[in-house]
């Protein structure tokens, strides 16, 4: 039990001869469900009834994507409402390496704010993103306009909904949904749009403490998925329900990385909004829902195993209650659904299936490197880092910060050399060259971009790495843990490769076949409800009714 250029010419069948109702929203909906791959959306999309069934009746590009290399949750999520690609909204990675201080910095961090739940917790805000969002747009243009955002992760709520949210939310176990406070104000005051539903999150599950097993609507058809799995020396078996947990972190951990996070997401979400009569007045409202779920299970579980069966299946139910509740909205509703990444199923089961799949962990890999640059270049310290992944590695002097200039070139020449003798390297560049390459047409088609010009997408100065690796396919750069047994990340399409859905009440269905890319979207709504996005935008309109223009 659960408790609590060529874009524009796309084209489908019959779609010129179907009358078109072109969206009017007072309310924007923009939802990212983490790690929702266009090959999990494809593998499910036979068996939704509820929300996703809805929402794939309206304009459906099957073939979105997330255009840039590095197919992380922070990047991906700034793409969605800015316009623009990680290398101009200035989130790279989930995490970088400051050579100034010689530290790993979080996307988001910000020293200057506190965290609502606590003060020693990780201090966030949208400082470090550069770009503005569809949201800071429209209240630039309609100071009366709200802005919420709500989410499982930080990253989640605070790279959509951008630097002037009227609110951004986002869970913590074991203290509901937290925030993040600017000096002058006080905890009290910044959750007070949430403290009411946090009350009841906490006596609802001290009533109904959390279980996961199968959903009566899907058990037999998930169930069919269990299978008994070693993934390094783990021996373990992919079913329901979850094993019961002993301690209180592994129990808040276990429903961390279940539906329960989605649910309590969208209740919220559902609650913001009949709160605050988002949609009900005369200016045009924002509420951006992110649901983090699907991610957490994806790197728990892997992708294709009896529990996203079932995530799948509640997120589709727990979707439709969200947009039956919309209903209550006195005006016109545009719902947009999207993705900041896809994932890659464990290796394993990969291998198991036929495929050339292989582990490729961190910790060893970099130091192995370490150590043949040591000896051949004669070094008295580990010159390469790789704390925010394998996928981004850094440069650093004997003080573990910026090395001088020759030392950079020298290390950073020998490495690539051994880099990409790699037998599970694809191919691996020097951030100098990736940041002076000319960049591909804003229209170029995603799947068509070379590797390089993925990673130039995403390299953004002074924060990527100064080696930039690309593994083959498959090659998945995670433990066999049991927390982490898959992963993203990649510049390959099963990783880039999203739905992308718009929905309003009179849409007629249709899909678009051509792909479409994430940074579209916020240009596309903001043409839909009258404002301007900046110039420097990387994405275009499309018009989601025929015949109408951008």
């Amino acid at each position: 039990m659960l408790t609590s250029g060529l874009l524009a010419a796309a084209v489908s069948t019959g779609f010129a001869a179907q009358a078109q109702t072109k969206p009017d929203p007072k309310l924007v909906v923009v939802i990212s469900v983490d790690q929702f791959s266009a090959n999990l959306y494809a593998q499910h999309r036979g068996e939704f009834t509820g929300g996703l069934a809805t929402l794939s009746q309206g304009v459906v590009y099957p073939n979105g994507y997330q255009s840039h290399a590095f197919t992380e949750t922070c990047p991906g999520h700034s793409t969605l409402l800015t316009g623009k690609h990680p290398n101009k909204t200035g989130i790279s990675a989930n995490d970088w390496y400051d050579r100034a201080t010689g530290k790993t910095v979080y996307c988001l961090a910000d020293p200057t704010v506190t965290p609502a739940d606590d003060p020693k917790g990780r201090a966030v805000s949208p400082a470090n993103m550069v770009a503005t969002t569809y949201g800071d747009w429209l209240k630039a243009v309609s100071p009366n306009s709200r802005v919420f955002g709500v989410s499982g992760k930080d990253r989640g709520a605070i790279t959509m909904s951008g630097h002037h949210a009227d609110g951004q939310f986002w869970y913590q176990p074991g203290f509901g949904f937290t925030t993040w406070v600017p000096e002058g104000q006080t905890a009290e005051q910044r959750l007070k749009p949430v403290a009411a539903f946090n009350a009841r999150l906490a006596a609802d599950l001290k009533k109904h403490p959390f279980t996961w097993d199968y959903d009566k609507a899907s058990a037999k058809r998930c169930k069919a998925l269990e299978a008994s799995y070693k993934t390094g020396d783990r021996a373990w078996r992919a079913a329901l329900p979850v094993p019961a947990a002993i301690s209180e972190a592994d129990k808040l951990r276990d429903l961390y990385a279940s539906p329960y996070t989605d649910q309590a997401t969208l209740e919220l979400a559902q609650g913001l909004r009949e709160t605050y009569g988002l949609g009900d007045g005369p200016q045009v409202d924002v509420l951006t829902v992110s649901l983090s779920a699907t991610d957490f299970i994806g790197h728990r579980y892997g992708t294709r195993g009896p529990e996203m069966c079932d995530q799948i299946t509640r997120l589709d139910q727990r979707l439709g209650v969200f947009l039956k509740s919309l209903d209550k909205v006195k005006g016109g509703v545009l719902v947009v659904l999207a993705a900041d990444h896809g994932g890659a199923d464990f290796a394993e089961r990969l291998a198991g299936e036929g495929y050339d799949s292989e582990r490729v962990i961190g910790k060893p890999w970099i130091a192995g490197l370490n150590a043949q640059l040591r000896k051949d270049l004669n070094l008295s310290w580990d010159p390469l880092m790789a704390d925010g992944g394998i996928d981004q590695v850094y440069v650093v002097g004997p003080d573990r910060k910026t090395p001088s200039i020759t030392d950079r070139a020298r290390i950073t020449a020998a490495a690539l050399v051994l880099i990409n003798k790699d037998p599970a390297v694809a191919e691996a560049y020097d951030s100098n060259a990736i940041l002076t390459l000319a960049a591909a047409p804003s229209d170029a088609f995603p799947e068509e971009l070379s590797v390089a010009e993925r990673l130039r997408r995403s390299a953004y100065p002074g924060r990527v790495g100064d080696i930039l690796v690309a593994f083959k396919p498959y090659r998945v750069p995670a433990t066999a843990g049991t927390t982490y047994v898959s992963t993203h990340g990649s510049p390959w399409d099963y990783d880039r490769r999203v739905p992308i859905l718009f929905w309003w009440k009179g849409a007629s269905p249709h899909e678009r076949v051509l792909p479409l890319d994430t940074v579209d979207i916020a240009p596309t709504i903001a043409a839909v409800t009258g404002v301007t996005p900046p110039a420097d935008i990387d994405g275009a309109c499309r018009p989601l009714a025929y015949g109408s223009h951008c």
